[in-house]
Order: C-alpha cells, then sequence, then structure tokens
C-alpha cells in the first residue's frame, strides 16, 4: 500500500550544507534531506498517482510515460529512470499517465516544497534537463523514414540511458512489448516482430530471459552510439 510523504520544509541552512559538499549524486542528497521519509514502492505493471501539485522522484526502477489516443491507442511519451522527476507539473499532455515498468521506489516531493529549496531545484535542473534530450531524440526518430532505421535507434536509446554493460554486450533492462515498441516508433507489431528477428538473424541482437541485448561488435556501424558506454 502507499503512503503519502508528509511536507516538510528544508531548512536554509541545511541547503547551504549539502550544497557545500563535493557534488553528491541528486539521490544522495535525496536521502540526507530525508532521511524519515520512507519511499513509497509500486510494483511492475502499477499505476502511480499523479497530482497537480506534487512532483515524483524516481529513485530506483524504470517508469513508462504516456498518453491515451481518442481511439483508445497509447503513445509511448518517454521512459524515466532512477533520479529523474515525473508529474503533473512537468507537462501540458492531458491524459497523461505514469506506469512503472519495472518495480520501483519513488519520493513525492511538493512542488512548493521544491521551490523553496534552492538545492532541490538544482538537482531537478539537471535531470530535467535529461528528460528533455531524451525526448529531442524521440522526435528526431520520427524523421527516419525507414521504420528499421527508427526501431534500431530507438533500441539504441534505450541502451544508452538505461543498459548494463555485460561481457555478451549491453543489456536493457526492460521488457518491452513488441507492441509497446511499435507503439514508441509508429509502426505495427507485425513489423516490429520482423524486425526483431531480422535484427536476431544479423548478430546484433540477443535475447536472454526475455531481456534484449545489443552485441557491441564494431562491425555494426549504429554501435558507434554506444561507445561511450563501454568506459563506465
Amino acid at each position: 500500500m502507499s503512503v503519502t510523504a508528509p511536507s516538510v520544509t528544508t531548512p536554509p541552512d541545511r541547503d547551504r550544507t549539502l550544497a557545500g559538499q563535493s557534488h553528491p549524486s541528486f539521490i544522495q542528497l535525496l536521502e540526507q534531506l530525508y532521511r524519515e521519509r520512507a519511499l513509497v514502492p509500486y510494483p511492475a505493471g502499477r499505476s502511480l498517482p499523479l497530482r497537480t501539485n506534487e512532483v515524483l522522484i524516481i529513485c530506483r526502477g524504470i517508469v513508462q510515460l504516456f498518453t491515451i489516443q481518442p481511439d483508445g491507442g497509447e503513445t509511448l511519451l518517454g521512459l524515466a529512470g532512477p533520479s529523474m522527476p515525473v508529474g503533473l507539473p512537468l507537462t501540458a499532455v492531458d491524459p497523461y499517465w505514469a506506469t512503472a515498468l519495472t518495480d520501483v521506489d519513488v519520493l513525492a516531493l511538493p512542488m512548493a516544497e521544491i521551490e523553496g529549496s534552492s538545492v532541490l531545484m538544482a538537482g531537478l535542473f539537471r535531470h530535467l534537463t535529461l528528460r528533455l534530450q531524451q525526448a529531442e531524440a524521440w522526435l528526431a526518430l520520427s524523421g527516419k523514414r525507414l521504420v528499421a532505421d527508427r526501431l534500431q535507434h530507438f533500441l539504441l536509446m534505450l541502451a544508452r540511458d538505461f543498459g548494463q554493460v555485460e561481457p555478451s554486450g549491453i543489456r536493457i533492462p526492460m521488457r518491452l512489448t513488441h507492441h509497446q515498441l511499435a507503439a514508441a516508433i509508429g509502426t505495427t507489431r507485425v513489423t516490429v516482430t520482423r524486425l526483431l528477428k531480422e535484427f536476431k538473424e544479423a548478430g546484433w541482437l540477443t535475447v536472454d530471459q526475455r531481456y534484449m541485448v545489443l552485441q557491441l561488435d564494431p562491425r555494426f556501424p549504429a554501435n558507434q552510439l554506444l561507445n561511450p558506454m563501454t568506459q563506465r
């Protein structure tokens, strides 16, 4: 059962103390500021409650953001991972939904609390920038004429933003259905199924326990997008 976290005012002197530390991560800042506040867990598949005056910080896991079209179809708007904020104050899309794609832990922060803390504002700005970069990259996909290119670059984006580097390649740590992939790139489920089969036959993609793994073989030119990940 989820429990709404109580509102806590962040003292300015505590803000100054944390800001003076050596570049702690946003999550570390949140842990220091709110040690007394429990995170709210949601299992994979559960919808996250969104309120007009509250932002949710994803502390663990990945959340799917989407809207519902008049014909009942879903449009995938983005994915939010650890440290990323989501919520109604951050979007103009209506209706707007957030669903746990994996098991997640979230921290609810009232907008009034965020606006009163320079530390929270700075941390949110950095991760909102990442969300903006992701949104623009997703929009750029629509300019690719070939559906195969759109799907390939969408998988590369997932690997770059959320992937886990392994000896066998880069694992995409989420199980997206062929229908979800199709909705993300504007095609049909049948086309996605066919293209994934072709990617497997070419040796670029493997599937391990229903998780997709992209191969780092340099003979695949598209893998240039993944080079920075090998340095993690």
